[in-house]
């Protein structure tokens, strides 16, 4: 069976699909693609079914080589994409002979650039998910240096298209829409609309549990005391006691202690989880 021969990792490389719902009364949270618009976008390039897995790529720095002829779709961040050292465009089918090895070079926008390659990766499910969680260990081991990926037959019919647009460029500052709540009572009214109103930066401290936000001014608390652990989402704006409020992305913590101001809708989170260090937002309030 055709498989790709692991050159270069890259420092962060993961296998994803899109997670495993249902299990947080254990302690398990859903995981999956950080950016799953991405991934899926990469799975239908090559024709795979929706459940196969990618791997998921920061920054880049990623090098494989093709064990038997192989299809791929690279889609994600803005990186060099080549095959055996020629460009090749992303966000559409490439055909790699035996022998060729890719190449996605570091990422000059955004962070997280996901291969597909047709069948899916082909490592064991854990949970019903073949997805890294990096906050609870459960899932494949990070890829490494040398390893050797198994190809697996999750896929039908190749799309009549073999190139889609990649999504618009983002801006800066990035827009993310939210609805306060549920526990945007616990601030000061400046305070809520300071979220809305200031510039936020995104910190060095992100990974796939959150991203740490750092603005002009804390955010403060208008009660007192200890709020119950209660249930984390994906999207969650929860604020610690330094008032900067961190973002919670694909691994975030099943439960949590601190209030969640807002949370990020749904169709914004791709783009949330695509910000890098240094990058700026701007949070919009709706209904």
């Amino acid at each position: 069976m055709p498989s790709l021969d692991i050159l270069r990792a890259g420092p962060r490389t993961t296998v994803q699909d899109r997670g495993r719902p249902g299990h947080a009364a254990l302690g398990v949270g859903v995981s999956g693609a950080a950016d799953v618009a991405a991934h899926d976008g990469a799975n239908r390039l090559v024709g795979n079914d929706p459940a196969a897995a990618t791997l998921e790529v920061t920054l880049g720095g990623f090098r494989a080589r093709a064990n038997g002829p192989v299809t791929i779709a690279v889609t994600g961040a803005a990186v060099p994409l080549t095959v055996d050292g020629r460009p090749r465009p992303l966000y559409s089918t490439l055909h790699l002979r035996s022998g060729a090895e890719v190449q996605i070079g570091i990422a000059t926008a955004a962070l997280r650039t996901y291969l597909a390659v047709r069948g899916g990766v082909d490592v064991p499910a854990v949970l019903g998910s073949r997805s890294t969680d990096t906050l609870s260990g459960i899932g494949p081991a990070p890829i490494r240096d040398g390893a050797r990926i198994a190809i697996g037959d999750l896929h039908g019919e190749l799309p009549a298209e073999d190139l889609i647009p990649p999504p618009a460029a983002p801006t800066d500052p990035a827009e993310l829409r939210l609805r306060m709540g549920p526990r945007d009572d616990w601030f000061t009214p400046a305070s809520r609309a300071a979220l809305v109103r200031q510039t936020w930066t995104v910190t060095t401290d992100t990974d796939r549990v959150g991203a740490r936000l750092i603005g002009a001014g804390p955010l403060h608390r208008a009660r007192r005391g200890e709020l119950p652990s209660e249930g984390m989402t994906v999207g969650a704006l929860q604020v610690p006691p330094s008032g900067m409020p961190v973002l919670f992305l694909a691994d975030h913590p099943v439960t949590g202690g601190y209030p969640v101001i807002a949370v990020v809708v749904k169709d914004d989170l791709p783009a949330a989880a695509q910000l890098r260090p240094g990058d700026r937002i701007r949070f919009r309030r709706i209904p």
